[in-house]
């Protein structure tokens, strides 16, 4: 009976401490695609410094950053990884292959902005900016909140 009863608490720790490693587990992952889509954020606004400026090179490396990011961004959201402080809706994973795509486009925009601004080319750079803002601005339409899950 004793047996029994140890078996069954044990049992119980065991579940208890899985159960513990997969939430810990998502709000790893939540907190890093936060930390990505802020490095994102703050590369956009040296971007619009930058072009005020006509600083072509951190134009160009900050659209690298944003580009490097966004091959990554299918990863940092692995399914269901919905539980904790996220914005992430359902739909991501709903509609998966237009998620990728939002990421894809994102990473070529950013590409093709990197290369305007190696070029120099204003006119070019202008438009890129404005490519790599609506990349960020549909994707976050279709997949963001306004609030925090909890």
């Amino acid at each position: 009976m004793y047996t029994r009863k140890y078996l069954s608490a044990g049992l119980f720790v065991l579940l208890s401490i899985f159960m513990a490693a997969g939430v810990f587990a998502q709000q790893d992952v939540i907190e890093k695609r936060q930390k990505a889509m802020k490095g994102n954020s703050a590369n956009a606004k040296a971007i619009k410094a930058a072009v005020e400026s006509k600083d072509y090179a951190t134009i160009e490396t900050k659209a690298k950053d944003i580009m490097g990011t966004a091959e990554k961004i299918p990863d940092l959201f692995p399914k269901g990884s919905t539980k904790g402080k996220t914005k992430a809706k359902a739909e991501i994973w709903d509609n998966w292959d237009d998620f990728r795509k939002n990421a894809k486009n994102l990473g070529k925009a950013a590409g093709e902005l990197a290369e305007a601004a190696k070029a120099k080319d204003d006119a070019a750079i202008t438009a890129k900016v404005k490519a790599v803002s609506g990349a960020c601005g549909n994707c976050h339409k279709a997949n963001r909140a306004e609030k925090y899950s909890e």
